[in-house]
């Protein structure tokens, strides 16, 4: 799929996400309904994390190590990352678009979200971990990242138990789509 960067966010911008099927083949899809991680006080972790989090174990980066975040999230058995969508992130990444928040433990990758900023919206792609509770921490860490520095959607595209834990909900692709364009106009910038 021959695509330039403008083309990319234009696409992110109207709602869609690029995956590829079970056969590497790469195409942009949407979702009737759309999961969103709320950045109110809506959002929740588990109590259990609270313990890690006061800990201290980890600290936090964007984009200290982009491509570890980009391998790592779709090192998996099955995965919608092919290796032509990991170089379309890496474009992204290159002209400002896409973004790793990272945790790290001492001087290893413990986990990572990897995500899409325009505006005031973070599409949020994909999150491995390395070190268990690396994901969750990050989780945490960047809906923080995300309030302070204004946000006003986080987009996580399809919802799982795993999420929903952290307070994600679905909602209708027509008010999906309009929390969107209002997250457009604001200019909110992630580091």
């Amino acid at each position: 799929m021959e695509l330039d960067i403008l083309s990319l966010i234009q696409g992110y911008a109207q709602g869609y996400f690029l995956m590829a099927d079970e056969n590497g083949d790469l195409g942009w899809y949407t979702s009737r309904q759309r999961a969103i991680i709320p950045l109110d006080e809506q959002f929740r972790y588990p109590k259990s994390l609270r313990r890690v989090l006061n800990q201290e174990r980890f600290s936090t980066a964007i984009n200290r190590d982009f491509n570890q975040v980009v391998a790592g999230c779709a090192a998996r058995d099955s995965t919608w990352i092919s290796t032509e969508l990991q170089g379309i992130y890496r474009e992204l990444y290159q002209a400002g678009w896409a973004y790793s928040f990272e945790t790290w433990q001492d001087d290893q990758l413990a986990g990572g979200i990897l995500g899409i900023v325009i505006g005031g919206a973070f599409i949020g792609e994909s999150m491995f971990y390395h070190i268990s509770e690396g994901s969750k921490v990050a989780m945490v860490k960047l809906v923080e990242r995300l309030r302070d520095r204004g946000f006003c959607l986080f987009d996580v595209q399809m919802s799982n138990p795993h999420l929903e834990r952290f307070g994600a909900y679905t909602i209708e692709e027509r008010y999906y789509k309009l929390l969107l364009r209002q997250a457009l106009y604001h200019r909110c910038n992630l580091e």
